[in-house]
């Protein structure tokens, strides 16, 4: 693992390095409920779910396959809409908003890291990298602010280990690289939230647990709240606090 830390170089500038318990509560569900349709059957993955993620808290939400790990992770994030219950970001509500608000939530306020990496084949590492910036700004404050942009995607993707392949496309790496690039996509934007979904379900059982010490030494180092949902009970002990999924509600492990 590469010892870079965030004190060192830190691209997050809002925020600072964590020191003691989580102070506030960041991310909050109450009641949220979700069922998908096959047919004319109804049925039901989320039950009415409740869960608190304090602000700097590592959560791991474990669960039996179909179990709704996913699906919570995605309603959390904006990506899905609960069909009951609140979902709130610093205690304002986030579920209700509007399809642009949400869209700015996921850009500013949540990173995402997925199991399928979703990096864009034509682009490089880099170039991968600074996509989110890409989508928030008009191509002329993009244009103007590049090289200060260019500077923040080095500098995480040095932080990840990734500072040799800047030039590489997705098909050059392997699957715990892109997987390292995924993550600096993702904090590029300075996100005070983390979501990653089964971030090592296509990578081996070394380069898996590489990828959640990564996650670790990311939460200690600043105040970066992650929620990851994983099917490895062995990653899943590295988080703060397990909370498991059970007929569709959220109990501790």
């Amino acid at each position: 693992m590469m010892a870079t830390s965030f004190q060192q170089v830190s691209p997050l500038s809002n925020v600072a390095a964590a020191d003691g318990p989580p102070a506030v509560t960041r991310l909050s569900a109450r009641g949220v409920r979700k069922s998908y349709h096959k047919g004319d059957t109804e049925i039901p993955v989320l039950r009415g779910v409740d869960l608190d993620v304090g602000e700097r808290e590592f959560v791991a939400i474990v669960g039996q396959s179909g179990s709704g790990k996913s699906t919570l992770l995605h309603v959390l994030g904006t990506l899905d809409a609960a069909d009951g219950g609140e979902i709130r970001v610093d205690g304002q509500r986030v579920d209700n908003a509007s399809a642009r608000r949400r869209d700015e939530l996921r850009n500013r306020t949540f990173g995402m890291v997925f199991q399928a990496y979703h990096l864009l084949p034509e682009l490089t590492t880099l170039e991968n990298v600074l996509t989110p910036l890409m989508i928030r700004l008009s191509a002329w404050d993009f244009w103007r602010q590049r090289r200060d942009f260019h500077r923040r995607a080095e500098e995480l993707l040095d932080l990840v280990g990734l500072s040799h392949r800047l030039r590489h496309r997705p098909s050059e790496l392997s699957g715990g690289e892109m997987q390292r690039a995924s993550i600096a996509r993702a904090l590029v934007a300075e996100p005070r939230i983390l979501l990653a979904d089964e971030p090592t379900g296509n990578l081996d059982p070394q380069t898996g647990a590489e990828i959640v010490e990564l996650l670790r030494t990311l939460n200690r180092s600043c105040r970066l709240t992650i929620v990851m949902v994983t099917h490895d009970t062995a990653n899943a002990a590295r988080a703060d606090r397990l909370v498991r999924l059970v007929d569709g509600r959220a109990e501790a492990a």
